[in-house]
């Protein structure tokens, strides 16, 4: 059974008083609960070991698709095929960061991957900010987290800026309209580049001018110029990109190639993203203690979970007996896609029937922990859950 502490006092007051009051938005506070879970300080090494182990095996199976050529297998647009290889062979591409999602870590159950969201993982707020106030709220030590994501973001603005030393720091953040959990991450974004150095600015996608020989811009609200930037943020999934806009994606591919602009997250991660890279992780790295066996057929006799490829917040997750039958399902605009079946496992679960799942990001290293919990299968509708290391 999950250990949980519930802090009486919301994180609202601490939030106001460092300025960071543009997080009380309607998008972000509604779903956070007064409610941490209490992890151990060997759990909390534990979920950093893993992010990191993780993070090598995903390069490695990485590495297997491109060599192999295994793309069509993972799903990828065959119009981003050249950029994502493109950008894995360039070391200036640094990925920013993503997020495993993981079971499992506490209540004496071991860790196991869900999958990693790689490209466009939200959840920043509330990990690297929110629950950090949470606990300065209530008077506690606010080191008592596994919690450095917003100073590894920082990091990692730096690394990416002395990569890449010959373009200017100049950086436009975008994400899509009408999304305001989107903006509230995008925000936190900002200040980390900011902090490392980037002269910042933001745009919503639509906003943005793109040309494969000149670079990527925006026109000045005030003023009417357009504004060159050399790094584009982007809160939009590539696969959006290569489906929805084939034209942007061969621009951006041309942008990229003539070295006019750095993409963040590159284009490599969808590799990560898509959801048949687990099965690439199980044929590389059989019956390893962090992975659930993962096939293109429902397993016989055990309990499994269909997925689609690119689906996001659960949507179109199926969870099926062991006679292969649905006993639980989460609708979605996805369902058209290819599927894999993972091996079921169980989310830990408190006393009032709440499931956990961990969610570690990763930016260099392991560095941030939260929990989503809500039912059997975890959708949009999830609540967040911070921590304390006790």
């Amino acid at each position: 059974m999950i250990k949980i502490k519930t802090l009486p006092t919301s994180p609202e007051t601490q939030l106001r008083q460092i300025g960071w009051d543009w997080m009380l938005g309607s998008d972000t506070l509604p779903y956070l609960t007064h409610e941490l879970v209490s992890v151990n300080q060997t759990e909390a090494q534990a979920y950093y070991d893993a992010a990191n182990d993780l993070y090598e095996m995903f390069v490695e199976a990485g590495q297997a698709v491109i060599d192999q050529h295994r793309f069509a297998e993972l799903g990828i647009p065959e119009n981003l095929i050249d950029l994502v290889k493109l950008s894995w062979n360039d070391d200036r591409h640094l990925h920013l960061y993503g997020r495993f999602d993981l079971a499992g870590g506490i209540s004496g159950l071991p860790i196991k991957l869900i999958e990693f969201n790689a490209d466009t993982a939200t959840c920043i707020p509330e990990t690297g900010i929110v629950q950090w106030a949470h606990l300065k709220a209530n008077g506690l030590d606010e080191a008592a987290q596994f919690n450095t994501l917003y100073e590894s973001l920082v990091e990692n603005f730096e690394i990416l800026r002395n990569l890449n030393s010959d373009l200017t720091p100049t950086l436009l953040i975008s994400s899509m309209r009408d999304t305001p959990e989107d903006d509230a991450n995008v925000q936190v974004i900002g200040e980390a580049a900011r902090e490392a150095g980037f002269d910042i600015e933001y745009a919503y996608v639509d906003e943005v001018e793109f040309s494969p020989s000149e670079g990527l811009f925006r026109q000045n609200p005030q003023n009417g110029t357009f504004e060159k930037f050399d790094f584009w943020f982007k809160l939009v999934p590539w696969e959006y990109i290569a489906w929805d806009e084939p034209d942007l994606a061969d621009l951006l591919t041309q942008m990229v190639k003539n070295r006019k602009t750095v993409i963040i997250n590159p284009a490599y991660t969808l590799l990560f993203q898509s959801k048949a890279i687990l099965k690439v992780l199980w044929e590389l790295y059989p019956n390893h203690p962090l992975l659930l066996p993962t096939t293109e057929q429902a397993p016989t006799g055990k309990p499994s979970v269909r997925k689609v490829l690119f689906g996001r917040e659960g949507a179109n997750v199926e969870i099926l007996d062991t006679n292969g039958a649905v006993s639980e399902q989460a609708e979605g605009e996805y369902g058209e896609q290819p599927v894999i079946y993972q091996e079921y496992t169980e989310f830990p679960a408190d006393a009032q029937g709440n499931r956990y799942q961990a969610g570690v990001f990763f930016a260099g290293e392991g560095c941030g922990l939260g929990f989503r919990r809500g039912g059997k299968i975890l959708d949009n509708s999830a609540q967040f859950s911070g921590h304390l290391v006790e």
